[in-house]
């Protein structure tokens, strides 16, 4: 198997994700005429396919579309810790809202992991699934006894937590807290099989179909590129980034962040267990078997926000370079990266997009712990489609204010924004038009700033800068070869096609003489 990397030659071939790459492609339609269920359903990752399992069962249709291919987006590239392990959280969490809702939030990820290994038991889904302990440790003494604030916390709030001061890593630990009950798999095993039950029966999975609209009324309707609709009484916005901002200001309380991800062949058995780091930058580990009675482990980090950095490579080597001084690594074999959206206050937003629209539903901003969070929103989104109420509902609620806590995070990356918006459009691009195959850069043509892209023929396309979604200059991003969006992590292909929003439209192709 040809590696990813190797010291003398740099990167040798392009970021692949191991769960996409381990499981065949799904080929569900495209959506081709107007249909009428009972809950529309846009996005297929998680979220999507979890919810729209949970409803088929409670005898509702449903229609699932995607823009791409099910399970391939965030949920296709994450790191699939089940676990209700977010972080440093808790502590902070009981003294931001209280603890009656730091319950539900607790419960809520709790029951999650429950209800994953039930399915996985209930449907023998072959997915790799184990339980594990996860822990969040330091290495330094300033974050001791936030470790010990957090373990009581989480044990505050009914979770079997507790401290241990040494770890089966191979490097000196300080203090870390320990949940027990958590565990991991392979996502796209499991989603793939929860999908094959919801297709048939009049609900509907759609692929390759872009929703770009929704028409409201006594019933609402998803608009696909296409012009075709799917009618229903309830919607769920489960697009990763809300593809429609109906009156809900979302953008300015919505950011996303990129993480990095090289999975590894180590020369020794990786322990049990999964690990973070309590520090920054961020450093989480776990193993995943692989092939005949081998295992590939994860080196995860790196997180900043999207559109941000310059040299995105640097974010793997510095990955890669971690790995070589803590395990005897024998090949770099797969490397990826994810998009994530966070919100200001580290808690998603599920529920109702708000009060004037209360059949619309969103699902977002779940802070990189997608495998529950994502579980959590199908639970809570099943029980408010059909019950009415959830037990969980108030501290996700989508309309809450932010707390005082949150109010700096609130008016930093708003700032941030504008910042990138007005010093975007002042830089002035390179007048070097060198650029190498396979690699973009932005330039300036007659005092006009362009984004340059070389094939690997080749050949070269231009395309305006300006974010098509609310008008920041993208950036180029060497890694993934993207035009990225620094304001709201809106990220194009070279040759400007949207590949993750929120913007909708391309951006604008240039010709030049």
């Amino acid at each position: 198997m040809e590696q990813y990397y190797s010291p003398d030659k740099g990167f040798t071939k392009e970021p692949e994700s191991y769960w996409i790459a381990s499981t065949g492609t799904t080929d569900y339609p495209a959506l081709q005429e107007d249909i009428t269920v009972d809950v529309a359903i846009v996005g297929g990752g998680i979220t999507g396919i979890t919810s729209g399992y949970l409803l088929k069962k409670e005898g509702l249709t449903v229609a699932i579309i995607d823009a791409d291919h099910i399970a391939n987006g965030t949920t296709g590239h994450t790191t699939a810790k089940i676990t209700s392990q977010h972080d440093l959280i808790y502590d902070k969490m009981i003294k931001q809202i209280g603890i009656e809702k730091a319950k539900q939030y607790a419960e809520s990820n709790e029951q999650a992991i429950k209800f994953i290994a039930q399915i996985v038991e209930e449907k023998n889904i072959d997915c790799d699934f184990s339980w594990q302990n996860a822990y969040v440790y330091t290495q330094s003494d300033g974050y001791v006894e936030q470790i010990k604030n957090e373990v009581k916390a989480a044990q505050e709030l009914g979770i079997k937590a507790s401290y241990v001061e040494d770890l089966p890593l191979p490097f000196p630990i300080k203090a870390a807290v320990q949940f027990e009950g958590q565990a991991k798999f392979h996502p796209r095993k499991y989603l793939l099989s929860l999908a094959e039950d919801i297709a048939g029966d009049g609900s509907y999975i759609f692929e390759n179909t872009k929703a770009v609209g929704i028409e409201e009324g006594e019933k609402c309707s998803v608009v696909a590129e296409n012009g075709k609709k799917i009618t229903a009484s309830k919607i769920i916005i489960a697009s990763h980034y809300p593809f429609s901002n109906i009156r809900g200001l979302y953008v300015a309380r919505i950011y996303q962040e990129r993480a990095y991800i090289v999975a590894i062949k180590a020369k020794s058995k990786f322990p049990d267990g999964m690990y973070i780091n309590a520090e920054r930058p961020a450093r989480s580990l776990r193993s995943h078997p692989f092939g005949d009675d081998q295992e590939l482990v994860l080196v995860v980090g790196e997180n900043h926000k999207t559109g941000h950095g310059n040299d995105i490579n640097t974010h793997y080597e510095n990955l890669i370079d971690f790995a070589n001084e803590n395990f005897e690594v024998e090949e770099v074999l797969y490397r990826w990266s994810a998009q994530d959206c966070m919100t200001m206050d580290d808690i998603p937003f599920i529920g109702s997009i708000n009060s004037a629209h209360p059949n619309i539903y969103i699902a977002t901003g779940f802070k990189k712990w997608g495998m529950t969070s994502s579980t959590v929103s199908a639970m809570i989104l099943k029980d408010l489609i059909v019950n009415g109420e959830s037990p969980w509902a108030e501290v996700y609620d989508p309309s809450r204010f932010i707390n005082a806590g949150s109010i700096w995070t609130f008016i930093k990356e708003n700032l941030d924004v504008a910042v990138n918006l007005i010093w975007g459009k002042l830089s002035p691009g390179s007048i070097n038009p060198d650029i190498e195959k396979g690699q973009g850069k932005v330039i300036d043509i007659d005092g006009q700033k362009v984004g340059a892209y070389r094939d690997e023929e080749g050949k070269l396309y231009f395309v305006n800068t300006t974010c098509t979604h609310m008008g920041c200059e993208v950036k180029w991003n060497d890694a993934e070869r993207t035009w990225d969006c620094p304001c709201h992590g809106s990220r194009f292909s070279p040759i400007g096609d949207v590949i993750e929003g929120p913007a909708f439209g391309p951006l604008e192709k240039i010709e030049v003489d």
